[in-house]
């Protein structure tokens, strides 16, 4: 078979709102879980560490830690068992994998650089350009200086 006949027939196993998240991001993914004959959902928040794969077959890999020890699990991207994807916050990585983060402990084991917005960037760069707006000419006046700190000033 041909691998566009593979990719045809995947198309219609993946899901309709793909998710939005990158490695690096915190996320909380609300997963089924069945339980007899009654169905809940489980919400599993961390730290997305890598993803891979491809097509149906990506999968990515989040991480928490929990009670004191670090807890990672794989989920399929397209799976029906994935209810849904939340971003708590978009992280700023340079890497595609986030294996360094195991070795960690504490605070800095779930920390990642938190993303700036484009928008807000962008914001600060177009006034810092624009020549409408003027900058303050006039130097600032020196803060008065108390009489004990003059005075010790004036014996030293």
């Amino acid at each position: 078979m041909s691998q566009a006949l593979f990719d045809k027939i995947e198309s219609e196993q993946f899901r309709k709102q793909p998710a939005k998240f990158n490695v690096g991001d915190s996320v909380r993914v609300h997963t089924k879980v069945v339980e007899g004959d009654k169905e809940r959902i489980q919400v599993f928040s961390g730290v997305v560490i890598g993803m891979r794969g491809r097509g149906l077959n990506t999968t990515f890999t989040v991480r928490r830690i929990s009670y004191g020890e670090g807890v990672e699990r794989v989920f399929p991207l397209h799976s029906p068992r994935v209810e849904k994807v939340e971003v708590e916050r978009h992280g700023n990585v340079r890497r595609a994998k986030l294996t360094y983060l195991r070795k960690r402990l504490g605070k800095g084991a779930t920390l990642v650089r938190e993303k700036e917005g484009r928008g807000a960037a962008a914001a600060t760069a177009a006034a810092a350009a624009s020549p409408d707006v003027a900058e303050p000419t006039a130097p600032a006046e020196p803060e008065p200086v108390p009489a004990v700190a003059a005075t010790a000033e004036a014996k030293a």
